[in-house]
């Protein structure tokens, strides 16, 4: 039995532990605590453009600074929606809880499908990242000190860009992070041989762009040298099976990266993002505990 088999087996066992017990399970959680939490007040700074002038589309973004001088921590908050819909008002409530947490909040609108397909959302990102490290003094932000999260199609693309910093032909350094905080997230396409909603995201099915499937997956782009992750996901998930946490989890452990998998009980894809909250402040202590 290989290696992977038996990391993967492992975690299918945890799995299993945690749907038969009551509530939700967290695994990986550190036996030291984290740094106590700050509780502040903050500022918000609305429709800030990030994106240059020759960009396809003038992109949006609200700032979200915590009071004092810093500079602070930061995160980069991608919001979800099958890749096709939604913007950053869907989680302007998010990103209220994590800047009273004392990290700066930086809450943006990306392109969407059909009008522009993978890697449009990814290159998207990445600018927003680049942004925030050639902007952010001005916004209190640390760009030593930088995470991305996001939640469903938000968190596929908050893993991608994470875990693609230093790939010569995918990445740019200047878009590395210090943290991923990714929920609901789709980790290995690859797992969607038909449907619609990745083969629009993508521009064609798996038989026909197998590798495609591949490169635009976070769990086939893990390497050792990768920043600590947060997976978080609800045990009844449909739209994206709790397999795809554990072939993350399963990636994660391979290459030794520092990982923490919240699973949230009784809960599908959508309640589980609007879940009791146990979840996001799991996130918030990983985030203390790897930003400051």
């Amino acid at each position: 039995m290989d290696t992977t088999h038996t990391l993967r087996m492992a975690v299918l066992g945890l799995v299993a532990l945690s749907i038969s017990a009551c509530g939700s399970r967290h695994f990986g959680q550190p036996d030291t605590p984290a740094p106590p939490p700050l509780r502040t007040a903050y500022t918000i700074e609305r429709d800030l453009v990030y994106t240059p002038p020759d960009w396809p589309q003038r992109l949006l973004a609200d700032v979200y600074r915590p009071e004092g001088a810093g500079p602070h921590p930061a995160v980069l908050l991608i919001h979800g929606g099958a890749w096709k819909r939604g913007d950053r008002a869907q989680v302007e409530r998010l990103a209220e809880r994590i800047a009273a947490r004392g990290f700066v909040v930086v809450n943006i609108t990306y392109r969407l499908v059909p009008a522009h397909i993978y890697p449009a959302q990814l290159h998207d990102v990445q600018q927003a990242l680049r942004w925030m490290r050639d902007e952010g003094a001005r916004h209190g932000i640390d760009p030593a000190r930088i995470a991305t999260f996001g939640y469903s199609a938000g968190g596929h693309l908050a893993a991608l860009a994470g875990h693609v910093a230093n790939d010569a032909e995918l990445g740019d350094p200047r878009t590395r992070v210090q943290a991923i905080v990714a929920g609901g997230t789709p980790a290995d396409l690859t797992l969607y041989p038909g449907g619609r909603l990745v083969p629009a995201f993508l521009g064609g099915t798996r038989d026909r762009i197998p590798e495609r499937f591949r490169e635009a997956s976070p769990a086939f782009h893990v390497d050792a040298e990768d920043p600590p992750v947060f997976i978080y996901h609800a045990t009844l998930d449909q739209l994206v099976p709790l397999e795809q946490a554990e072939r993350y989890k399963s990636a994660l452990d391979a290459a030794g990266v520092v990982n923490e998998l919240f699973l949230i009980r009784g809960h599908g894809h959508i309640s589980g993002f609007f879940a009791d909250g146990a979840a996001v402040e799991a996130a918030l202590r990983f985030l203390d505990r790897h930003l400051r």
